[in-house]
């Protein structure tokens, strides 16, 4: 059983992720790699990536592991695959060594690349980066747009489901096993294992490739992060199609709408889409005037977000901003 302990402080910090991680997909796409109780939806795609996977990618497989173990310098929070890259090589050499250990103790072996990493030898991060930059090549540049949008989807309607219904049915809910024990979030696991939140928060994170059991990252000063794998795994996505609102709105306020998904202040507003103060204050007015935004003041500041009607226009869009 793994258990996470909460306070009540934890408790009013439990949040719904922006945006995908690209790197972390990754990761838990090769990671899937290994698993022999795949999901019929899932199966297809891991002979074809079994397959396709670039001999400079497979060093990976070294390191990840099936259990969901891998090494938590891999998969560093980074918009894309430079920023990203650049994180995992400035790992300080104490984190790596132990992140290594932790993941050869579960069930990684132990080799020489494994070694010359664990020293800092600079040939062996050589074909770390040269792994990751091919790795990331077969599994995120050919599917990123659509994971985006189910992303997307997928958190619109789970930020609704803890509007509406609240915490505990939100986090039972994402995936079978998941109990709560007065303040202590229980999730079926083959392991013992506890952690405690002690006022970060949890944040909870979908992941398109990963159909095992609930995961979490756990990285010290930060909100744990639990991971979980989405309804609707990458396979049965519906890749984006024709934008039906730019017609029915124009582009600019389409994309204004999509945008107050999240709440955003005018001037937030007016640079995210590059448009003036004025323009995006009038587009906001629009939309209000329509019921699918709602405005509130704090201030002299107009914060302006999606209405319920505004969610339900949006369907499973809100991803093409």
């Amino acid at each position: 059983m793994l258990r996470v302990h909460f306070t009540t402080e934890d408790l009013l910090r439990v949040r719904i992720a922006e945006r995908p991680e690209p790197l972390l997909e990754m990761v838990l796409a090769l990671e899937m790699l290994g698993r022999a109780d795949i999901p019929p939806a899932l199966a297809g795609w891991q002979r074809r990536l079994r397959r396709t996977l670039p001999p400079a990618a497979r060093p990976l497989l070294q390191l990840v592991s099936p259990t969901g173990a891998g090494p938590q310098f891999l998969d560093p929070p980074a918009p894309g695959l430079d920023a990203g890259l650049d994180t995992i090589m400035a790992t300080p050499r104490a984190y790596v060594r132990h992140e290594l250990r932790r993941v050869c103790g579960i069930d990684r072996p132990v080799t020489a690349w494994t070694r010359d990493l664990a020293d800092l030898e600079r040939d062996a991060w050589q074909v770390l980066a040269r792994s990751v930059r091919a790795a990331y090549g077969a599994v995120i540049d050919t599917s990123w747009h659509t994971v985006r949008a189910g992303f997307h989807a997928e958190t619109t309607w789970r930020s609704r489901q803890l509007a509406r219904h609240g915490l505990l049915p939100t986090l039972t809910g994402l995936a079978p096993g998941i109990t709560w024990r007065g303040t202590t979030l229980e999730v079926a696991s083959d392991r013992e294992l506890g952690i405690r939140l002690t006022g970060r928060g949890l944040e909870l994170r979908p992941s398109f490739f990963w159909a095992g059991p609930p995961l979490f990252t756990d990285r010290p000063g930060e909100p744990v992060t639990l991971i979980y794998p989405a309804p609707t795994l990458l396979p049965l996505l519906e890749p984006p199609g024709p934008d039906p609102l730019t017609p029915l709105l124009g582009r600019t306020r389409a994309d204004v709408l999509r945008r107050l998904v999240q709440r955003h202040s005018t001037t937030t507003l007016a640079d995210g889409l590059g448009i003036s103060v004025a323009s995006a204050s009038m587009h906001a007015k629009a939309l209000r005037e329509a019921g699918l935004v709602v405005t509130r003041r704090e201030g002299k500041t107009a914060w302006h977000q999606c209405s319920g009607l505004g969610l339900d226009l949006l369907g499973d869009r809100p991803a093409t901003v």
